[in-house]
């Protein structure tokens, strides 16, 4: 059997698995994704002089990235330091500690708002004190933006992109936005339709709260300064029902055991095809299920069906609602209180 064989680990998961759930929807399933950015990141860095090999690189997390960064430092020879967000939970932590960084956990907060903000001081502190150190800065350096390349290229060579929407949650912007950036070189009417949660300034819905929000990594509490919004044709809004009623029927229907984000995408997407049945969707899985077991998925019983859930069709932010909003963003600019100037993927 002749098959591809990697130099690292961070190099095989950086690769999603393509899975296709229906003729017109494929599913790129991660187990941790930001593993491709991380890569093409660090590498870049070295290659530019930014940085040298047994140098730390620091920054902030709520899990996937701390993986990722943890991973590509192990993979070139640098040090790493991650303050880590409440979420970080023991197998996470363990995995990092393991792979020789440095986690500095962050003491319980009342919201992730301020363990977010609390994170973000605590690199600065680190950076006053320790000059050498790197802060690889997830949330606003566009670096991120240039591993998913080769991502984009493997889409392009499976999907016809001429009716194409990208389905996934926000988070950083990098990941959706870079897909959406490298497909449309080829094809600018790719659409890209971004998932958030409530609770996020993000898209403006930090005015609508979940009681029991835990979709870490989608949406923010402070700015983030490589999320270029104008990338972005639609938003769904996702409460916690919805999005485990999206997660549960991924894994009932097609066997894709993924994260929340994972599972409201595929809501998103699925009411995307409703509505265009001719459109091909993609839809982003970046992570697996396993963090959201005790929290979520062992809950299932109790899930809402997917089936018979239908978002609330808003026109102004004002307006949205649990569990579940849609809105044409129409490749808008920042609302308000996510007013950071946007920046485009590296060429």
């Amino acid at each position: 059997m002749n098959g591809h064989v990697d130099g690292h680990i961070a190099d095989a998961l950086s690769r999603p698995a393509l899975v296709r759930l229906d003729s017109r929807t494929l599913c790129l399933r991660f187990e941790t994704m930001k593993v491709a950015s991380a890569l093409e990141a660090v590498r870049h860095l070295l290659e530019c002089g930014t940085i040298e090999h047994g140098d730390t690189l620091v920054d902030s997390s709520s899990g996937i990235y701390a993986h990722a960064l943890a991973l590509a430092c192990h993979r070139y020879g640098l040090h790493c330091h991650i303050i880590a967000s409440t979420t970080v939970d023991r197998t996470l932590r363990t995995q990092l500690e393991i792979l020789g960084a440095t986690v500095e956990p962050m003491p319980p907060s009342a919201s992730l708002k301020l363990d977010q903000s609390r994170r973000v001081e605590r690199v600065r502190e680190i950076l006053r004190d320790r000059p050498r150190y790197h802060w690889m800065r997830q949330y606003h350096d566009d670096v991120h933006y240039r591993g998913y390349r080769p991502i984009a290229d493997l889409v392009r060579s499976h999907v016809d992109c001429s009716r194409l929407s990208v389905v996934g949650g926000v988070g950083t912007g990098a990941s959706t936005g870079a897909l959406a950036t490298f497909l449309r070189e080829t094809d600018p009417s790719v659409e890209l339709v971004g998932v958030q949660p409530f609770d996020s300034v993000t898209f403006g819905s930090e005015h609508v709260h979940d009681p029991e929000i835990i979709i870490a990594g989608i949406g923010s509490s402070i700015p983030f300064g490589n999320v270029d919004h104008t990338l972005y044709d639609t938003v769904h809004w996702f409460g916690f029902d919805a999005a485990l009623a999206g997660s549960v029927a991924l894994l009932r229907e097609h066997a894709v055991f993924a994260g929340l984000s994972a599972g409201a995408a595929y809501l998103a997407a699925r009411w995307e095809q409703r509505l265009d049945p001719d459109r091909h969707v993609v839809v982003l899985a970046p992570d697996t299920g396993h963090r959201y077991v005790d929290a979520a998925y062992s809950r299932h019983a109790e899930a809402p069906l997917a089936a018979e859930l239908r978002p609330l069709q808003i026109k102004k932010l004002a307006e949205m609602g649990l569990p579940w909003s849609r809105m044409h963003w129409d490749r808008a600019g920042a609302p308000p209180n996510a007013a950071v100037e946007a920046v485009r993927a590296a060429s």
